[in-house]
């Protein structure tokens, strides 16, 4: 991995399936690299909760990260509250976390501090 290009700068890949979720080492890796506060949950999706000033803040990350899921092909699930944005990012076809997932939450970190 540590060829590559940072994860932010990947693209997603829409999964068609079939193919076995990250786990383990691997999954491990992919964490550390993406650091951000980021948790792996249940070794089956990742979760960061964003905290703003106020309500609008928090609703035009939203709306960024809704942009940013419909450009990828790839998306998430969005809690919104005052303050705040949770976001919770899997790959429905494996039930569980890929590449993609990573790629997606980098890219919801960068839209973060721009």
């Amino acid at each position: 991995m540590s060829d590559e290009k940072p994860l932010a700068e990947r693209e997603c890949v829409p999964c068609r399936g079939g193919v076995p979720p990250l786990e383990g080492e691997t999954l491990a890796r992919y964490q550390a690299e993406l650091g951000g506060d980021w948790k792996v949950v249940e070794d089956q999706r990742l979760e960061k909760t964003y905290k703003f000033k106020n309500f609008k803040e928090a609703l035009d990350f939203t709306v960024r990260v809704g942009e940013l899921a419909e450009r990828v092909g790839h998306h998430p699930g969005i809690h919104l509250a005052w303050g705040q944005v949770k976001l919770a990012i899997w790959t429905h076809k494996i039930s569980g976390l890929s590449e993609s997932d990573f790629v997606l939450a980098a890219k919801a970190d960068e839209l973060y501090r721009s």
